[in-house]
Formats: C-alpha cells, sequence, structure tokens
C-alpha cells in the first residue's frame, strides 16, 4: 500500500471514524499534521488510510510496530508521511496468550464486537462469556451473531441461549450466503462506526467481513469450511486488517482464538454477571464467595431457582482465571505479593 497522491482523495476524517475525542489530542505545534488510521500492522512495517489515501509509513528507527493496532489513530508529516505519534485509545480490545505477561493487541477504536458463532456443536456458552466478559471490559458494545442458522431446526433455542448470557445483549441470526449480513447487521455499521469480528476458525467470520465490504470476487478473503463431525473449522484468517464496509463504517477481522484467557477483565465479568453481582452486597459477609457461607444472597438465589447453578460455576470459573492470569502487581523493592488462592467451591 503506498501513497496514492495522483489517485482519487481518500475518504473524509469523519467517514475513517474520527471524532472530538483524537481531535481534543492535537496539540497547536501538530495543526498541519495529517491524521492517519492503522489498516494493517506488519513486523516492520504499517499501512495506513487517511484523506489523501493509503498510505505506506515510515517508521523511527526502533519503532516497535507491536505497540499499534489495526484502528488506531495518529499523526504523521503530510509530506515525509513519518509517524510521529499514536493518539490514545478511545477502546481496545486485547487478551493475554498463555505464557506471554505482555497482551496481545486484537483491535483499537472499535465501537461495537461482532461475536460469531454458529448453531451446531461449536456454539459454546462459556466461550461466548468469555468473549463478552473482553467487550465490556474495553469499554465496546458487544453483539452475538448466529451463523449457519439454515443448518439447524432450533436456531430459536441457540438465539435464547445467546440472548440470556447478558442484559440488553444484542443477538442477530444471519446467513451472510443469503445476502442478509448487511441488512440484519446495518444498525452497527452505519458510517464512521468500526466494527470488529472474533470467533472461532470455521464460524464464518470471513464470509460475514466479505458481505459486509460488498467485496468483489477478486478481493474476497479466503473462507474455510467446517468439519461435521465435530463443528472445528479451518483457520483461515492470519493477521489483522481493516475493511471498508459497504455502509459506510469500518470491519476488522480477526484470525481465529482457539483459547481465550480472561485476564484484567473484573469489571467486565461484573458487568456480565450482574445478577451475582447486584445480589453480593447482600451476602451476610463483605467477602463471601457464595461457596458455603451462612447467610449467601447469591445460593439463596440457586436454592430458589432465580440463578441458574450452572451460571454460578460459570462465574467461579471466570472470576479465578481472572485472578490467575492477571499479572500481580510488584510490591517496592521488586518483591511480589503472595499468590492468591483459589475461591472455594463447593466441595471445600
Amino acid at each position: 500500500m503506498t501513497r496514492q497522491s495522483e489517485g482519487p482523495p481518500g475518504p473524509s476524517l469523519v467517514a475513517l471514524g474520527w471524532s472530538d475525542f483524537f481531535a481534543d489530542q492535537i496539540l497547536p505545534e501538530e495543526a498541519s499534521a495529517l491524521p492517519v488510521r492503522i489498516a494493517a500492522v506488519h513486523r516492520s512495517r504499517i499501512t495506513a488510510i487517511s484523506p489523501i489515501g493509503p498510505v505506506r509509513l515510515v517508521l523511527a528507527a526502533r519503532t516497535n510496530t507491536g505497540d499499534f493496532a489495526v484502528g488506531d489513530w495518529g499523526l504523521a508529516d503530510p509530506q515525509s508521511l513519518l509517524l510521529q505519534r499514536r493518539l490514545a485509545r478511545k477502546t481496545v480490545l486485547q487478551r493475554r496468550t498463555e505464557g506471554n505477561p505482555t497482551p496481545q493487541l486484537a483491535g483499537a477504536n472499535i465501537d461495537t464486537l461482532f461475536i460469531v458463532t454458529s448453531c451446531n456443536a461449536e456454539f459454546d456458552v462459556a466461550r461466548l462469556e468469555r468473549y463478552l466478559a473482553l467487550a465490556n471490559e474495553a469499554g465496546i458494545t458487544p453483539v452475538i451473531v448466529l451463523t449457519k442458522a439454515d443448518l439447524t431446526e432450533d436456531a430459536g433455542s441457540y438465539h435464547a441461549q445467546a440472548a440470556a448470557l447478558q442484559r440488553g445483549l444484542a443477538v442477530v441470526v444471519s446467513n451472510p450466503k443469503t445476502g442478509d449480513a448487511t441488512r440484519d447487521l446495518q444498525p452497527w455499521c452505519g458510517e464512521g462506526q468500526t466494527v470488529a469480528m472474533v470467533g472461532s476458525s470455521g464460524v464464518g467470520k470471513s464470509t460475514m467481513v466479505n458481505a459486509l465490504a460488498g467485496a468483489a470476487p477478486d478481493q474476497l478473503q479466503e473462507t474455510g469450511s467446517i468439519r461435521e463431525h465435530d463443528a472445528q473449522g479451518r483457520h483461515t484468517t492470519t493477521s489483522r486488517s481493516l475493511h471498508a464496509m459497504a455502509g459506510g463504517g469500518w470491519v476488522i477481522d480477526t484470525p481465529g482464538m482457539r483459547t481465550l484467557h480472561v485476564s484484567d477483565a473484573a469489571a467486565g465479568i461484573d458487568e456480565l454477571f450482574a445478577e451475582i453481582t447486584e445480589l453480593a452486597p447482600l451476602c451476610k459477609f463483605r467477602d463471601c464467595t457464595h461457596a458455603h457461607e451462612p447467610g449467601c444472597a447469591v445460593r439463596a438465589a440457586v436454592s430458589d431457582g432465580r440463578l441458574e447453578p450452572e451460571r454460578l460455576a460459570r462465574w467461579r470459573t471466570m472470576v479465578a482465571d481472572n485472578r490467575n492470569n492477571t499479572p500481580k502487581p510488584v510490591k517496592p523493592g521488586g518483591g511480589r505479593p503472595a499468590p492468591r488462592r483459589r475461591p472455594p467451591t463447593e466441595a471445600d
């Protein structure tokens, strides 16, 4: 991708997703800088979209491209295209991979996260809840998109299960092969809006991106099939990239995630499990683990049928995973605090 100085101009800043949040960060001495939105990040180069068209940015020595995410806004010199600095993010979607203390950036300045899953054996409530917790923590609106509904006679059951995962959660049943994706998802895909696609490999993310982008046949992203015996898909998307949508917004496709570790997401978990969060202050003990203490309002809700025991069990698992995966703060002097014990269970 190179600068298109002789071609048609690029989209306006507003169409790219620019807002007062970013404009307010520009210093007086930066008034002549060129705002650019990062479209792809590679090991040694970064490409972007700007009002003058697509550009390949010039990076200063010792620039770490890992500090940038697709969807970031930056300021560049309008003549040399030297990237001067990255602007603060409105939102950032990130996750930690096992054994890596540094979060992996999945996308920045995202308005809506489409969590794509299919109406078959791939549908996993616990995994969907993990995606929801990460979206909540990032301040991104989550929407669950159910694909392959034409291959089941019980799409309504999948819809009901998904809608019950979080209060006010939007759930869309869409079949992009029939051309419905653009219509069904349009409320979140208007001019200047940015959405991201996440989900396991083979659930139809790339097909959905192609439909939203209105891609020509020679521009279509590769799509993969799902094995019938276990609903596992082949990985087709290998990197993150920003695509213009036919409706005027932008979509970030992401590689399929086989493992999803939750960390740094305490507030997102509280929002996801709001019914438990709201009951906790009614417990007899302030530090109630909702496992065995007397006077526990959460366990009382399980006993009288207001809360499903499986929901409480998944809450316990996610809280424990979040605690174990979130790096512990370093004490003054270099020491680390003692590791916390896992939450007790009914069997303890």
